[in-house]
């Protein structure tokens, strides 16, 4: 951290070109308070424009009209080119959308840190520190006395805690202890969700690059397929694409999900953490992350369908190419029909060419014609046609299943499909299952793991027998 470093970083960093402009207090506080503090990952241009207009209009309002005077979409498009902004369209939309870069993350995390704590926690930090090391020491070595020996080390202090509880010894955290362990989750749990932003820009650098590799190289359509599914698989082998697998799939799994509801509803019954909390973001933990680490995947799923489009756009170029090609062959031999040449190599074609034989190909199938008969229509008898059927049709009502998920919602942050139907049981089949995915599938809230399957029971009214179904794990969030 040398001064060349230190100057560079002061006019090239964005984070600290935020901080060093003269409208530094408008971009934080309205972006902190309709991001962070709203916990808003994406806004619409429309929304975001809205909601600027506002608060440019209170602020000159309290300070006079001169304070901000240009217009809340020029300073949103301002804002995008310097870098506090991401702007880009979503898939099959028109409509331009806004998220935070990692840059003003840093910028907005940084200033409120500069907040005065209530005690700076000193016990908890050292106590992890401390078991990171233990746990990198023991977890590296493949030494197995040594493994063996910790593992009897724990196995002895467990012993003698369950000995102390029994005889009555119990040893509880003081008032100061569990205030400083919860600052300690707040902050780290913070910063997990702001680094969600910096993750997905690493991503997108890792794209990059290998995008800029096959550019610089023309290679040819098989390399370029070859290096499309290595690029696939090199985002997931780096060390952010393994990281971020392995948080995703303990976030994903149902025993942890639950496991940590429990945990923060009997965080939240402690009194020490009723008089210190102020917010409800611990209790939005697992949504926030479940939503932000949604994004990511989102993003990197994006990031493979455009290498794909790109190698589509290679196969275009590469068909006009080989046409122009048959082109000149043609025309070269329209002008030497008269006089043909008496070498065999009158012409080269770069690359070889592939031959396929006239035997290889398959035989023509004639399509199927439509017979139409002009048949008379004779008057039929009604009493021999079962009209009941008609009225036995199945009619799912949308309102009733979301005012199910509405009031689990009301005891929880979030539920699985599995879990609302052990409540509501499911009485009009497979239909009654697939309206719920379709209510899933258009609410922005709502997740379909494709990788966990649960098993969901149907009842046949009418035979009232009971069927079981394994489909993917859907999860609704309040």
């Amino acid at each position: 951290m040398d001064y060349e470093y230190i100057r560079y970083l002061k006019d090239h960093n964005p984070s600290l070109r935020l901080l060093r402009l003269e409208n530094a207090p408008l971009i934080v506080s309205f972006l902190y308070q309709h991001f962070k503090s709203d916990n808003n990952i994406v806004l619409s241009s429309i929304e975001l424009t809205t909601r600027l207009s506002d608060y440019l209009h209170n602020l000159r309002e309290n300070y006079g009209d001169d304070i901000y005077p240009d217009s809340a979409k020029n300073y949103l498009e301002r804002w995008a080119t310097e870098g506090f902004l991401r702007k880009y369209y979503m898939p099959d939309s028109d409509e331009p959308v806004f998220e935070l870069t990692p840059a003003t993350e840093k910028a907005i995390e940084w200033i409120r840190d500069l907040d005065k704590k209530e005690f700076v926690g000193t016990e908890s930090r050292l106590l992890k520190i401390y078991e990171i090391l233990k746990e990198i020491v023991y977890k590296s070595s493949d030494d197995p006395q040594k493994r063996v020996a910790e593992l009897e080390r724990q196995r002895q202090e467990i012993d003698k805690e369950i000995e102390k509880i029994k005889a009555g010894e119990i040893e509880k955290f003081s008032e100061t202890q569990i205030k400083e362990r919860f600052y300690e989750v707040y902050d780290t749990a913070r910063k997990l969700i702001s680094d969600f932003r910096q993750i997905e820009y690493n991503f997108r650098e890792i794209d990059r690059s290998l995008r800029e590799k096959q550019l610089n190289n023309n290679l040819k359509k098989g390399k370029l397929l070859e290096d499309v599914f290595r690029s696939h698989d090199l985002l997931w082998q780096t060390d952010q694409g393994n990281s971020f697998r392995a948080f995703w799939e303990f976030l994903m799994s149902q025993s942890k999900q639950e496991e940590l509801d429990d945990l923060i509803e009997s965080v939240n019954r402690l009194p020490e953490v009723r008089n210190i909390k102020n917010d409800d973001f611990i209790d939005r933990i697992k949504v926030s992350m479940i939503e932000a680490g949604d994004k990511v995947n989102k993003t990197i799923h994006h990031l493979i369908e455009q290498l794909r489009r790109y190698l589509d756009d290679k196969t275009l170029l590469e068909n006009k190419r080989i046409i122009e090609v048959i082109r000149t062959v043609k025309a070269s031999a329209l002008k030497i029909k008269d006089n043909p040449p008496m070498d065999k190599d009158f012409m080269t074609v770069e690359d070889r060419p592939e031959i396929r034989l006239i035997m290889e190909r398959p035989l023509f199938s004639p399509a199927k014609g439509v017979e139409i008969r002009a048949a008379e229509l004779e008057e039929g008898n009604a009493d021999s046609v079962d009209a009941s059927v008609l009225y036995r049709q199945l009619y799912i009502d949308y309102d009733i299943l979301k005012n199910n998920i509405r009031e689990l919602l009301k005891f929880k942050t979030q539920v699985t499909l599995k879990q609302i139907t052990d409540v509501y049981p499911i009485e009009k089949g497979l239909t009654e299952i697939l309206a719920y995915y379709d209510i899933a599938s258009k609410d922005s809230k709502s997740f379909i793991n494709d990788e966990t399957t649960e098993a969901i029971t149907i009842k046949n009214r009418e035979t009232n027998r009971y069927f079981e179904i394994q489909m993917p794990q859907v999860i609704f969030c309040r």
